[in-house]
This record gives C-alpha cells, structure tokens and sequence, in this order.
C-alpha cells in the first residue's frame, strides 16, 4: 500500500482542549502526508475543537449522534474508514506523533495487518519521563493479549479488511483498542510491534488505563472492574471467537475474577497486593496492575 492515501483518526472529548494545538502540529509535521484525517467528536462541537487547535483542518468530522456512547461513534467512524481506505493509522488527540509515524505505520503494513509501536511516556506537561511503554519485536503477543494490552488507540494501524471482520463492537464496550487487538490476533491477523517509540503518550489524571506507579487500592480495583467488562465483551457469543483463543481469554478471565472477589471483600489482602505491585520493577504495559503473575502468591493465600 505504498502509494494508496490512508485515515488518521483520532477522536476529540471534553477535557482534551489542552492538548489539540500541539496534537494538530505533530500531525502537519508527519514526514508522509498521503493520509486524509478523521476526527471523531464526542461531547465537544467540531467549531470548540477548532478553536482549541488554533486552526481549522482540513478533516472528515464523524460527530456523536444524540444518546450515542463513545464507543459508538469510534466504531461508526472505523467502519466508514474500513470501507473507504486500504489502512487506518490510529492516534490519541492527548498524545503526539513523532514525525515517522505514518510512515512508519505504511511500511509496517506492507508485512503485516495491525502494526502496534512502543510509546515514549511524557507528563501533561509534555516532559519526557524517560520511560517506553511497550514490548519487544518478539514477542508473543498471543500470551500477552489475553491478560495485557499493548495495541491501544493510540498506536496502531490496521489494514482496512481485518478491521471489517473485527466489526460490529458492543455498545457497551470501554476497551475498544483492547477488543479490537483480541479479535485482530484471535481472527489470524499477521500482528507486529515495533518497538521504536513512533508516539509521545502522555500520563495524567484523566488517563483510562495507568502504567505508571505507585498504583493505590481504589486504582487496581477500578482497573479490575474494566478488565473484567473487557472479557465479557470478547466472550460475547455475538462475534465467533475462535476456540484455542477464546479458551485462553477465558481462563485469563476466571483469573481476573477471582483475583476481584479476594481484593473486592478483604481491605488487608487488597493493601498487601498494591504494597507489592509497588516493590515489583515496573511493566509499561496496560493492565500489569491487575492480577499480576508475579504476585499470585499475595492475593491467592
């Protein structure tokens, strides 16, 4: 697909603003500029994200229907993308893209489906933390995903065929990167990540899935409460999970769940867990805080 236009999407919210101006010139700066942009709108107006930007881009807006959840608009946008491109390069309007990105992105793609990329941690402020989220070139993926993401929205690119059979998505799916790399890799996607930082992910407050710590109780139980949607939304009988990966998401989901029901009804076993998840070199993966492998020991006894 060297010489085929790709989508670049990201979607706007509210609470973003602050970021859209810088977001908007790492993307002009992109050393490929053979891609059409897409901007997903959910809770702002596409004017309030112009105005944040500083500039009025010459972009296809996908606006959120009245009622129409997050997840809906995203999936609505990737399934007019998918019909309209040979690819679509994901990216977070928080974050920043590195000039090789897209790039980057299209040259992976001529070898493989869904090409994810390390990310290089910054603060809100924008200030290099000096740490890279991710994995190695290879690694298995097929034993991550199941309990951990690494394939986010952030820093992916699909080719447009594996995202139409990846479609439709629940409605009530909060996860969608997650859900969309389970089913990539579960459907036979050719999947591989790149682990030279192609993103600036920044870390704030506001983040859905943390991977920096300290963690605290309220934090691993919160992200436990989303792990656990995420695998209803994989097993759901409505999209036909193979059998050998839906076995293995299933067990990582029997894991989780007693994993919840032990730090859910004990404040001891929770703290002793969030102690030790602390004392362990830290993974920058998303999900590590969840029922991690190493501590089994800690909240199993």
């Amino acid at each position: 697909m060297s010489g085929d236009r790709l989508a670049v999407y990201t979607t706007v919210y509210p609470g973003v603003e602050p970021y859209l101006a810088d977001w908007y010139r790492s993307v002009q700066a992109q050393t490929d500029r053979r891609f059409d942009l897409w901007i997903g709108v959910d809770g702002l107006s596409p004017e309030a994200v112009t105005r944040a930007m500083g500039a009025e881009p010459a972009a296809a807006w996908v606006s959120a229907r009245p009622g129409e959840s997050g997840t809906g608009v995203r999936a609505r946008a990737i399934a007019l993308m998918a019909d309209a491109y040979e690819a679509v390069v994901f990216v977070d309007s928080d974050d920043l893209l590195e000039p090789s990105r897209v790039a980057a992105a299209r040259a992976a793609l001529a070898g493989c489906d869904v090409v994810g990329c390390a990310l290089q941690v910054i603060d809100r402020n924008g200030v290099d933390l000096g740490i890279v989220f991710g994995v190695s070139e290879d690694a298995d993926l097929g034993s991550l995903l199941p309990r951990h993401n690494v394939l986010g929205l952030s820093n992916t690119a699909y080719r447009s065929s594996v995202l139409r059979r990846c479609l439709p998505v629940p409605e009530r799916c909060v996860l969608l990167d997650w859900l969309l790399g389970t089913r990539a890799w579960a459907s036979g996607a050719r999947v591989y990540f790149d682990p030279t930082p192609r993103m600036l992910y920044r870390q704030y407050e506001a983040n859905v899935a943390r991977v920096l710590a300290p963690f605290d109780g309220e934090c691993v139980l919160r992200a436990t409460q989303r792990v656990l949607e995420h695998y209803d939304c994989v097993l759901d009988s409505q999209w036909e999970l193979p059998a050998g990966p839906r076995q293995a998401v299933a067990e990582a989901c029997r894991r989780v769940r007693a994993f919840h029901a032990t730090v859910s009804g004990s404040a001891a076993v929770l703290e002793r867990y969030v102690d030790a998840l602390n004392a362990l070199p830290p993974r920058y993966v998303w999900w590590w805080c969840v029922a991690n492998a190493e501590l089994e020991a800690v909240w199993r006894n």
